[in-house]
């Protein structure tokens, strides 16, 4: 079973073409067979002000697969995340998480799930080795993660990249707080987890 997690905070305008692209995502993966039909898109509303609570309701009772979690109030990008795994956990095989605007293209969930369940990686984490965002944002992007792979030794080019695969025993394994969602595969690997990859990813 196949879970993909999307943390969203007023994201009404994005989830129509959001939820096209990955429902037929995930219709094509059931009907190949390369997951469960139990499978899941979870969308985790952060207390969002707009109509992003209507638009998941309505599409949790119209489409099978796709399901909702409303927290309370707005508790931040991470805090929604971990909400999302912690539900996704008892039930998944495999969790994936990705952004709600698609700057994670639903064509990289086959090739992550396949990692995990078939290579044998405990998680993996999607590389933006090409990256559109302007130089002011892209140099303190490379420090933390020159910085990250220093400290940890675990050589990823892009720890803050939210396009993440994880195997169930990784997600119950750990817990994050605040800004700690960058620090996942730190945690993993000190949990105990060493086999931890990367994806270069659009």
């Amino acid at each position: 079973v196949l879970y993909l997690v999307i943390p969203c905070y007023n994201e009404e305008a994005v989830l129509p073409e959001t939820t096209k692209r990955l429902t037929e995502k995930m219709h094509t993966m059931i009907r190949a067979e390369q997951v469960d039909p139990e499978s899941r898109i979870l969308y985790v509303d952060d207390g969002s002000k707009d109509k992003t609570w209507a638009i998941i309701s309505e599409y949790a009772e119209a489409i099978p697969y796709v399901d909702g979690v409303k927290l309370a109030h707005n508790r931040g990008h991470q805090n929604a995340l971990l909400a999302g795994l912690m539900t996704a956990m008892p039930l998944c095989d495999c969790a994936i998480s990705m952004d709600a605007d698609l700057q994670d293209s639903p064509d990289e969930i086959p090739e992550l799930r396949r990692m995990i369940l078939e290579e044998g990686y405990d998680l993996v984490s999607g590389w933006k080795k090409k990256r559109r965002d302007p130089v002011g944002k892209r140099w303190p992007s490379k420090f933390f993660n020159w910085t990250a792979r220093r400290v940890s030794g675990i050589k990823l080019h892009d720890f803050n990249c939210g396009l993440k695969a994880y195997r169930r025993k990784v997600v119950k394994s750990i817990e994050v707080y605040g800004e700690m969602h960058r620090f996942i595969p730190i945690l993993a690997k000190q949990a105990g987890f060493r086999r931890i990859g990367e994806k270069a990813v659009e």
